[in-house]
């Protein structure tokens, strides 16, 4: 089933991530950790579907979508980005991205992160986010968004890696074995990872040889 939402806010968190919140259709419910594909509702478009998690939880009165825009790509995400508020395009019915099996350690590299802003949301609405952990991997400081939240919602558990920039307020470097035997001494717990390209596999790999059970390593669905 697809549905025509309209865009009621759109504004930029960083230089290319921009934040849409969409009017909800009356019938579309959902719960934290689902995704859902959108594309421009016109003949151009009419197979370029392109997946995105839903950043909004099912309590909220709209929806709310975290996207990053890749203008070399001239695909969908840069379609997106060229509506206007008052716009409309075309989402789908949610599926399953992530399951919520808890607090625990969450992974994320760049817009890697977004399947994780719901499930905190909803971890902390439900009072259990105590001790939770984020990690945020980015390239650069200006590629964080959502900061002041995550540094509210988590305090000291908030940690950012940058890979390519050197900042004294932030870890270096890249999230290997090494890191996450430093940064953790209970692989006993879930951990949840999402990133680019190899990100998740690697690092899904180092946890498993420091202990992790294959149960307790979640990637998306």
């Amino acid at each position: 089933m697809e549905y025509k939402v309209k865009i009621e806010q759109k504004k930029w968190l960083t230089h290319d991530v921009m934040q849409l919140l969409l009017k909800r259709p009356a019938d579309f419910s959902y719960k934290e950790g689902q995704a859902i594909e959108a594309t421009i509702d016109s003949k151009d478009y009419k197979d370029a579907w392109s997946p995105f998690t839903l950043t909004s939880l099912n309590k909220d009165e709209d929806l709310q979508l975290t996207i990053k825009v890749y203008p070399k790509h001239n695909g969908v995400t840069l379609a997106l980005s060229k509506l206007k508020e008052g716009d409309s395009f075309l989402i789908t019915e949610p599926w399953d991205s992530f399951e919520n099996k808890g607090p625990g350690v969450f992974i994320a590299g760049g817009t890697g992160v977004t399947p994780f802003i719901a499930l905190l949301r909803q971890m902390e609405v439900d009072g259990n986010i105590g001790g939770s952990t984020l990690i945020f991997s980015n390239k650069s400081e200006k590629d964080i968004f959502l900061f002041d939240e995550f540094k509210r919602m988590l305090g000291d558990n908030f940690i950012n890696v940058l890979t390519r920039e050197k900042n004294e307020k932030y870890l270096h470097g890249r999230i290997n074995k090494r890191f996450l035997k430093e940064q953790f001494s209970n692989f006993n717990q879930p951990f949840y990872l999402c990133g680019p390209d190899s990100f998740a596999d690697d690092i899904k790999f180092h946890l498993k040889e420091l202990g992790a059970g294959d149960d307790l390593v979640n990637v998306s669905l």
